[in-house]
């Protein structure tokens, strides 16, 4: 179990780490194509929109053909996506290498979150989804210091970096065992399996903190360039707000292994209700900054708890975990795409302002629903 964990943690942390190397990139391809609010939003929105068309492919491949096949699969693309990323010389190459990014995502995290969680016992699988899920912040972590490092000294070379990773992590899969797929679930009874409390509030849940971290992960890193932090001081801000929302995920884990999935989920809301509230007005950087910090582990705390929660309803429902995380898939890049393309556009046709508080109205309402949902007998256990 420990070897196994340990492959999805790496994977997972390649995969983010990726994602997330273009905050502080952000302002220079801004700046080296003449892009607008829009169209940065498009840049980065891009691979959750991959993630969105991978996310139901994915899962039905973990289920039908094994975890493993699936996860070689998701590699394979990161590493081509990765290489075009690399030597990418249009903002449309830099789009379509995001999306292939995106897609082979939905696959790496799809076979390698449900190798874990059906290996897991179901008293733990809380607390390992945690630990996989800090490995994937640890991995947004690291993004921004790399997106640092290829601003300093070259997209090329950081990138097939990147590349020479993935290879080595289809390498490390090849040679662990393979767990036997689970067989695939008719269409009617996933679509049915959404009525599930467990489920849909898994979904929901998991695309909520998207889009959150969506709208943070364009507008913040703009704004921050106008008040006149470069390249190192957004990748060191991202950094550190990482750094915190690392170690709170195996922690929450535990607590909804032991306190019920929504306990700590509703506590996550109220933190996000407060500080999206508190983003439009920040005058200086260091305000903004010290916002993206202490957002980040708050926004956080909603990761575990809804992946176990999903993960909870699908077997209780007889659908392969594959499935399940191929949901969370479909969930998270919902929320990511809307949060950095749409707040991106109202933005753009507004002001930061207008995203940012309809975001914390919407963690409000979120509240609203799920204390009256914990009364319930539909996710009463949950």
């Amino acid at each position: 179990m420990r070897r196994l964990l340990a492959l999805a943690c790496a994977i997972v942390f390649v995969d983010t780490a990726f994602y997330a190397a273009i905050t502080p990139l952000l302002p220079g391809f801004e700046d080296e194509f003449g892009l607008s609010k829009s169209a940065a939003g498009v840049l980065v929105g891009a691979y959750p929109a991959g993630t969105l068309i991978g996310a139901i492919p994915g899962g039905y491949l973990a289920a039908k053909a094994g975890v493993r096949a699936t996860v070689l699969l998701g590699l394979g693309l990161m590493i081509g996506s990765s290489i075009a990323f690399a030597f990418a010389d249009s903002i449309a190459v830099l789009d379509a290498a995001r999306f292939v990014q995106g897609v082979g995502g939905a696959a790496s995290w799809a076979g390698a979150m449900a190798w874990v969680a059906s290996a897991a016992p179901r008293d733990r699988r809380g607390e390992m989804i945690g630990t996989a899920i800090g490995a994937a912040v640890a991995g947004a972590l690291a993004g921004p210091a790399i997106g640092t490092l290829a601003d300093a000294t070259g997209i090329a070379p950081t990138f097939t970096g990147v590349a020479l990773v993935g290879t080595l992590l289809a390498l490390w899969a090849l040679s662990t065992p393979p767990a036997p797929a689970e067989g695939t679930t008719p269409p009617r009874e996933l679509v049915a399996a959404l009525r599930d409390g467990r489920v849909a509030g898994g979904i929901w849940l998991i695309a909520v903190p998207g889009l959150l971290f969506g709208t943070i992960g364009v507008l913040a890193p703009l704004r921050l360039d106008e008040l006149g932090v470069g390249a190192a001081g957004i990748g060191a801000a991202w950094l550190t707000a990482s750094l915190l929302e690392s170690g709170v995920s195996p922690i929450i884990g535990r607590v909804s292994d032991r306190r019920g999935r929504l306990y700590p989920a509703l506590i996550g809301l109220g933190l996000a209700t407060a500080l999206l509230a508190l983003f439009p007005w920040p005058g200086t950087a260091w305000q903004l900054i010290l916002l993206v910090v202490v957002a980040a582990p708050c926004i956080g705390v909603l990761w575990a708890p809804s992946m176990a929660l999903l993960s909870d309803g699908a077997e209780a429902l007889g659908i392969a975990q594959g499935l399940a995380f191929a949901l969370s898939n479909l969930g998270w890049s919902i929320g990511q795409t809307a949060g950095a393309a749409v707040s991106a556009r109202l933005a753009d046709a507004t002001s930061d302002t207008v995203p940012y508080l309809l975001l914390s109205c919407l963690c409000g309402a979120t509240i609203a629903i799920l204390a009256r949902a914990r009364r319930t007998t539909t996710i009463s256990h949950a």
